[in-house]
């Protein structure tokens, strides 16, 4: 007695579908949005002090400081549109992505050293 199989093909209905399950997108950016706000609320009212920060003995100004923020939330800006599938929306990247970078170092600026 012999016995023959079907063969199967990866799409037929024979297999089951696989269940993939993923964070909504909008979910984690009002989490990720939440997270930055709770920083700031936390981290302002430590900031009055002036300009220059002492930093092991070397003073910094605070532009310093300032850029290496506004790169860092350019970066994660950058991170957000690529998983919300945002880029086919934004204009030429490089004039974007640099006006983000001032926005992000002004704002900085403003928030923590304005007085």
């Amino acid at each position: 007695m012999k016995t023959e199989f079907a063969p199967v093909a990866p799409g037929s209905s024979n297999n089951p579908p696989r269940v993939r399950r993923d964070r909504s997108r909008p979910v984690v950016l009002v989490g990720l949005l939440l997270l930055i706000g709770a920083l700031v609320f936390v981290v302002r009212p430590l900031s009055h002090r002036s300009p220059t920060i002492d930093i092991l003995g070397s003073y910094f100004p605070a532009w310093m400081i300032c850029i290496v923020s506004g790169l860092t939330l350019t970066l994660v800006a950058h991170w957000i549109v690529q998983m919300c599938h945002l880029k086919p929306y934004l204009g030429p990247a490089p004039l974007v992505y640099s006006c983000l970078m001032i926005i992000f170092t002004f704002a900085t600026w403003i928030l923590f050293y304005q007085n």
